[in-house]
């Protein structure tokens, strides 16, 4: 999963970072309004964290930019500004759920949960190839149903081909899903998860097929 987070308060953008990073989150950081929708144009990301009081604007001005080229993807206003009428004005611009500050991680991670759970965004929670499942909701893949040790990269890798499966997935689109902006990515670092990740799956009835130079391709074994 890649989240958008738009929040100028760096400490609170740290801490949102690492929270959702050790939950196999990948975060990308919009500290202004006019960053965040150069970002939004990507159209990489899964869901959005939207501050309101931002140095160029209130974020709640960037949800139309949203709406109108991403329709369905989710917003989640993250606010100081936690009145009810506050709250009702978040909504009603066109914002999937708000959370007024200050909240915990795991609340935050919940109210993602839920918003990703709706079909326009998800569609079917669980995916299974072969033997192999993976259940997009609570992000967890199993063989035969024993649930497989990965990494968070492996596991992002893997959801990414999972998506796709049956179906060539360019290598840039694997590592947009994987790293984050600020990530050094060395020339071999997937080859290096997806070769992990090949070792890991032995027991499933699944092949990772690399396509040269085009990218990769998870499909069921013969």
């Amino acid at each position: 999963m890649r989240i958008l987070l738009v929040e100028d308060e760096m400490d609170m953008a740290r801490a949102l970072t690492a929270g959702l990073s050790r939950q196999d989150v990948v975060v990308d950081h919009a500290p202004t309004l006019e960053i965040a929708e150069e970002a939004v144009r990507s159209g990489v990301h899964d869901a959005v964290l939207l501050d309101r009081k931002l140095p160029d604007g209130d974020g709640l001005s960037l949800i139309p930019k949203i709406r109108s080229s991403h329709p369905g993807l989710p917003i989640i206003v993250l606010s100081a500004l936690g009145s009810s009428d506050q709250r009702i004005a978040g909504l009603d611009s066109g914002a999937d759920d708000y959370l007024p500050k200050p909240f915990s991680i795991d609340e935050l991670l919940a109210r993602l949960r839920a918003v990703l759970r709706r079909p326009a965004q998800m569609g079917a929670s669980l995916v299974s190839v072969g033997n192999l499942k993976f259940n997009l909701t609570e992000r967890v893949a199993s063989v035969d149903g024993v649930p497989l040790d990965l990494t968070r990269r492996e596991l992002l890798t893997l959801e990414v081909l999972v998506r796709r499966n049956g179906r060539t997935v360019p290598r840039a689109s694997v590592e947009e899903a994987v790293y984050g902006y600020d990530d050094e990515i060395a020339s071999n670092t997937l080859d290096a998860h997806i070769s992990r990740l090949r070792r890991k799956l032995a027991g499933a009835a699944v092949e990772i097929h690399a396509i040269r130079g085009l990218g990769y391709l998870l499909k069921a074994a013969k």
